[in-house]
């Protein structure tokens, strides 16, 4: 028996499970023993809620084009009649920049051509700016109107686009996404696993009453926005915000950094920190050494610049070919911090150099080991 979980467009509204829909979470397991030994009530009533800022419409996208291949068949999961459908769908095909395609099945009731490609083109678009990981699963998408929820699982997304433009209102369209591509593409490798419902149990306690409600079934979505922000968007959140959650699961977290997952196009986060012991800056230019070294496959970047200046920081291979700048940019007299992640390189040596203005260049050495 499949399920599929309801998202509601605003935070102060709980969360509904609608049963014996054909659909949602893939993996069905017994439930972990951890929500027996659950200590302390969730901090939150569903994650994505937590923070608008995770991921916003100015990010990158990986989503590159969408081809009309014409109106066909299709049998689509309709929420407004909490059933099977079968249309004659608008389809496209949608291409982007890590190889990933999905065709997108858009509802004939948008009545032209044209309107389904705006459709298309306008959540492609969003889609795309979900890493790899959670679109490797994602084979088709289903576009219809009204304001129902979203959903995600059986390879699909579902979208239901008035329900789309009151997230887009709370600011959570993109950690919506975030949340029912979890579902898609992790649930049935991940929810069941050894090490997952060990980090259940080692953790004892969940992130959300929707996790703990459902640890079977929702512990990994609800989990996953959480460890995304705080391993790749810290410079977005609250520093109280960021403790709670490591507070909370900080084993689900490291659960998730041993899975080493594509996480483009997200980058790591940017964060620039104060000495705690005395607010003055920096008195020299220093680029640290990463941690941890060797790595696998994230490591902390950090450097010193005396005063305000242009900062380039690049990393480069063996061969010295040039990978990815990860600053290039103006920045205050101040010490900073990047996390890298080398999720999409393979084992072997890498230089990271920094470069501030004319005054400072230098370059260390990092070992990536799988």
């Amino acid at each position: 028996m499949f399920r599929i979980m309801w998202l509601s467009s605003k935070g102060t509204i709980p969360f509904l499970l609608l049963v014996l829909m054909p659909m949602i979470c893939l993996a069905q397991t017994a439930k972990s023993g951890a929500s027996q030994t659950v200590q302390a009530d969730p901090p939150f009533s569903g994650t994505i809620f937590i923070d608008p800022d995770i991921i916003t419409s100015s990010d990158s996208t990986t989503f590159q084009s969408v081809s009309y291949s014409g109106q066909d068949s299709r049998t689509m999961y309709d929420r407004r009649v909490n059933n099977w459908i079968t249309v004659n769908a608008y389809l496209f095909n949608a291409s982007f920049d890590d190889g990933l395609t999905a065709e997108i099945q858009v509802n004939p009731e948008f009545d032209s051509t044209s309107a389904a490609l705006a459709q298309a083109r306008k959540y492609g678009w969003v889609i795309g700016q979900l890493p790899t990981a959670l679109r490797a699963e994602v084979r088709t998408v289903w576009i219809h109107k009204g304001t129902q929820p979203f959903g995600g699982g059986n390879n699909n997304l579902l979208i239901h686009t008035g329900q789309a433009d009151l997230y887009v209102d709370d600011g959570i369209l993109e950690e919506t996404f975030v949340h029912e591509a979890a579902h898609t593409s992790l649930d049935a490798a991940h929810a069941a696993a050894s090490g997952w419902l060990a980090a259940q149990t080692a953790d004892g306690e969940f992130i959300s009453t929707y996790a703990r409600d459902f640890p079977d079934r929702e512990d990994i979505a609800e989990s996953f926005l959480p460890y995304l922000a705080v391993r790749y968007r810290s410079d977005r959140i609250s520093h109280s915000l960021e403790e709670t959650i490591l507070q909370t699961i900080p084993n689900r977290i490291s659960y998730f950094d041993n899975q080493s997952f594509d996480m483009h196009p997200i980058s790591a986060s940017t964060t620039s920190v104060q000495d705690p012991v005395t607010p003055d800056p920096p008195k020299t230019f220093v680029l640290f050494q990463n941690y941890p070294n060797p790595f696998n496959p994230l490591t902390r970047i950090s450097y010193s610049i005396p005063k305000s200046n242009f900062v380039i920081l690049k990393i480069y291979n063996i061969l010295g070919k040039e990978i990815q700048t990860i600053v290039s940019g103006f920045q205050r007299a101040n010490t900073y911090s990047i996390n890298f992640d080398a999720s999409r390189l393979s084992s072997g040596i890498y230089f990271y150099k920094l470069q501030v203005g004319n005054e400072f260049v230098e370059t260390k050495k990092m070992l990536l080991m799988r």
